[in-house]
């Protein structure tokens, strides 16, 4: 379908979030946001997920408007439903009652049938002195590197 893929991600996740349960899940979406996302202009960083009246809803995705759209332009942050099975919605259901926990997108890609998914997981937000921690292993694993890569 598409010359080029669609790399759109979400690179604070894994670093404010521990992330627990993935799911892959579609997005019902309209005939230009589909053509602004092939275009790359869309971003999931301020994005999260929500449930209301059985269904689970992305919030405050941005999808730029389409340039060449008419009247039928879509708004860029509406709330978007994703499509999951009903085992998939109780789980994250059962997860979301609880307090500190959130649904967080994690990246956007394009399936082999040129469908738009996206990868969302189920995530509790991390301390302080734990973002500390993870910096520190990149840190030691970058000098690491250097080392190995000085030594040879």
């Amino acid at each position: 379908m598409s010359s080029k893929p669609i790399n759109i991600q979400n690179k604070k996740a894994k670093f404010e979030y521990t992330l627990l349960d993935k799911f892959t899940a579609g997005i019902q979406l309209k005939g230009t946001e589909i053509k602004s996302i092939r275009n790359g202009k869309a971003s999931i960083m301020e994005a999260y997920g929500v449930f209301s009246d059985g269904e689970v809803f992305i919030r405050n995705m941005y999808i730029a408007e389409y340039e060449n759209g008419s009247y039928n332009n879509h708004k860029p942050r509406i709330d978007r439903k994703l499509l999951l099975n009903s085992k998939e919605i109780l789980k994250i259901e059962k997860f979301l009652k609880t307090k500190g926990n959130a649904l967080v997108p994690v990246k956007l890609f394009l399936s082999e049938k040129g469908w738009l998914k996206v990868f969302i997981a189920c995530a509790t937000g991390k301390k302080t002195h734990d973002k500390r921690q993870d910096l520190k292993l990149k840190d030691d694993r970058r000098e690491m590197d250097r080392a190995l890569k000085r030594g040879s």
